[in-house]
C-alpha cells in the first residue's frame, strides 16, 4: 500500500511587511493539520519566494500580506511561476485584503483569498480544497 504524501506548503511574507504573527499562526495550523510547512521569514522578494517554492517542490504557495502591496506583488509572483512552468502550484493569499481586490486576485489566477479573521481550521480546509482543485 502506498502512503499519500502530505501537502507541502510554503508560507511567505513578501515585501516590506514586518509583521508575521498571523503567518506563524497559519503555518502552525497547517502543520497541525498534517501538512509539511516551510516558512520563508520576513521581507522576501517575489523571486526569492518563487525560487524557494520550486526548490521545496511545494503544492501550495501561501502568501501573507498586510502591507497593501498585494496587487503589485502577487501578479509578479504569478508571472514568475508561469515563467518557471510551475503554475500548477496553488497560490493562496491571506491577510488584509480589501473586498474589492478578492475577485481581481482570483481573476489573476489566485486559488483562494483567506482574510485575516478566518479561523485556523477553515484555513486548513481551504488550503486542502485549493490543492484538490489543482489536482483535477
Amino acid at each position: 500500500m502506498t502512503a499519500i504524501a502530505p501537502i507541502r506548503v510554503l508560507v511567505a511574507k513578501v515585501g516590506l511587511d514586518g509583521h508575521d504573527r498571523g503567518a506563524r499562526v497559519v503555518a502552525r495550523a497547517l502543520r497541525d493539520g498534517g501538512m509539511d510547512v516551510i516558512y520563508t521569514g520576513l521581507h522576501r522578494t517575489p523571486g526569492e519566494v518563487v525560487a524557494a517554492a520550486l526548490e521545496e517542490d511545494v503544492d501550495v504557495l501561501g502568501i501573507s500580506l498586510l502591507s497593501g502591496a498585494h496587487m503589485t506583488l502577487v501578479p509578479r509572483i504569478l508571472e514568475l511561476l508561469r515563467e518557471a512552468r510551475a503554475d500548477d502550484i496553488a497560490v493562496v493569499v491571506g491577510g488584509v485584503i480589501p473586498d474589492e481586490d478578492v475577485e481581481a486576485l482570483g481573476a489573476l489566477g489566485v486559488a483562494d483569498v483567506v482574510l485575516q479573521d478566518t479561523p485556523p481550521d477553515e484555513v486548513v480546509r481551504r488550503v486542502r480544497a485549493a490543492v484538490a482543485t489543482r489536482a483535477r
